[in-house]
């Protein structure tokens, strides 16, 4: 049971390259009380050039205190009773600030796709073997490539540079004042050693950067810092409120779902679709279709590894669809239920939904979306819409048996019930072809961080102590007569690997 805490609430702010969401939550019951997101339309995403993603911290923060003033103002709620905060943040972003604590440049973020070759010279350079030990990946596009392109490309920029960091941490710093990451975001950053349980210092130095310019590590759970007067008076909160939790979206969707332990996996099939699964050992994919990254909860003694699919071409698909292809004023509802007309598989028609740039788990390659077997007197829409649905599914589950063979059991899939899960189709072809059970839960990242900034302040043990009040709303088991959902998958398969 929790500790003690008054009438206090719990806020969670989930920092995404879209928008900015929060989430306010009771500490003694854990029930949700308010959610807001900011802004209403989508942020922009600056494209300087072909393959670049970059937005201006400045803005997150602008939004960051819009969403938390829109929170109170709609709910009518106290604000002078939040005791805690926990953020959740966009992946594998780069923020600079020089020593005032100034943005050097724009942020560099997840999507931008600039450090490719950077990272693969540093894979070429300190070998494949040596990069899965110690970092459980290649260099790749992640954060320390991308600060070694503004070393290499933008130098003038890169000498005003005191501190490299994550989305979160600059987040978590203009609460606070104070600098600070975590092991889990410096893994994903590709700045952590697994082995030596340190910093990554053979990339940093191959790289030629100083690892003073990263902030200290702190714990994913615990004291990170108090937020500043200025701050607290400009929110109405408490002024030395603690941040107590951080930790990157897909690592915090994944707790949000309660999927700490190893075996236990989560989902989430929004434009793109990821699987995250736990394991027990640093283990990594040597052909790089998966990654792995430290897990909130990962410890240099028990080992907690988030082993991380993702998959572009997954909701935008389904979204695709809807918007050129259906009638105008369809909604997801009713192609749902035109879809469920339709026989499994389709009558023979594929859709290989790869239409959102290289994926992954295809070695990178773009292979485009492909719509194949397409009969004129036979197939309509309510077949394409079944068909778009079953390709999304299959890609699931071919990159789900990648992560099998890395030791992933996915028997249990929990999933939340914002995205394509409330699709019955599309998740019963996941729980038919993977023999799992599909739990679908009641469950958002900002509430997820808002819950774990309790257990950062000691309301609960353990941070599946306070993620145990989930509510389900549906679960998927797998059916024994699916031998059309094989049929169907195998010739999908079969055309993905005519394209490759």
């Amino acid at each position: 049971m929790p500790k003690t805490l008054g009438n206090g609430y719990l806020l969670g702010i989930d920092l995404g390259s879209s928008s900015v969401k929060a989430a306010l939550v009771d500490a003694q019951t854990q029930k949700v009380l308010a959610l807001a997101q900011a802004p209403d339309t989508e942020m922009d995403i600056a494209a300087p050039h072909a393959g670049w993603a970059e937005q201006d911290p400045a803005l997150w923060w602008h939004y960051v205190i819009e969403v938390v003033h829109k929170l109170f103002k709609t709910s009518g709620l106290d604000a002078t009773q939040v005791r805690a905060i926990g953020i959740s943040y966009q992946m594998h972003g780069l923020v600079t600030l020089d020593a005032a604590g100034k943005v050097v440049r724009p942020a560099i973020i997840w999507c931008d796709s600039r450090a490719v070759e950077i990272g693969r010279e540093a894979m070429d350079a300190l070998g494949a073997p040596y990069c899965m030990v110690h970092y459980l990946n290649g260099p790749g596009n992640f954060t320390a490539s991308k600060l070694r392109w503004v070393q290499q490309n933008e130098p003038a920029l890169y000498e005003r540079i005191r501190w490299a960091m994550l989305p979160g941490d600059y987040i978590a710093y203009r609460f606070t004042g104070e600098m600070g990451t975590t092991i889990s975001g410096l893994s994903e950053g590709i700045l952590w050693d697994f082995q030596a349980h340190t910093l990554a210092q053979q990339l940093l130095s191959h790289y030629g950067i100083d690892s003073a310019l990263l902030p200290p590590v702190l714990p994913t759970f615990g004291l990170q810092g108090r937020v500043q007067a200025a701050i607290a008076a400009e929110l109405g909160i408490p002024t030395g409120t603690p941040v107590t939790y951080r930790a990157g979206d897909q690592p915090n969707n994944a707790l949000s779902l309660n999927a700490l332990k190893p075996g236990e996996v989560a989902a989430t099939g929004g434009t793109s679709g990821v699987i995250y699964g736990v394991v027990d050992k640093p283990v990594g994919d040597p052909y790089q279709r998966v990654n792995s990254f430290a897990h909130v909860n990962h410890q240099p003694d028990t080992p907690r590894i988030g082993v991380l699919l993702c998959i572009n071409g997954a909701g935008i698909q389904h979204r695709w669809m809807r918007q050129f292809f259906a009638s105008q004023g369809t909604t997801y509802a009713e192609m749902e239920a035109q879809a469920a007309q339709i026989a499994i598989g389709s009558e023979g028609l594929r859709i290989l939904p790869f239409g959102n740039g290289a994926e992954r788990m295809l070695g990178n390659r773009d292979v485009g979306a492909q719509y194949l077997g397409i009969q004129f007197n036979r197939h309509q829409a309510s077949h394409f819409y079944r068909a778009g649905l079953e390709g999304i599914a299959f890609s699931f589950v071919y990159g789900a048996q990648v992560m099998q063979t890395l030791g992933l059991d996915v028997s249990v899939l929990r999933a939340g019930d914002d995205n394509l899960f409330q699709s019955a189709i599309f998740a019963q072809t996941i729980a038919n072809l993977l023999h799992c059970r599909i739990e679908v839960l009641r469950s958002t990242g900002a509430v997820g961080a808002a819950l774990a900034a309790g257990v950062g302040i000691g309301l609960w043990s353990d941070p599946s102590e306070a993620m145990g009040t989930l509510e389900l709303t549906q679960v998927y088991e797998p059916q024994t007569a699916i031998a059309q959902y094989q049929e169907a998958y195998l010739d999908w398969v079969t055309n993905l690997r005519k394209m490759l």
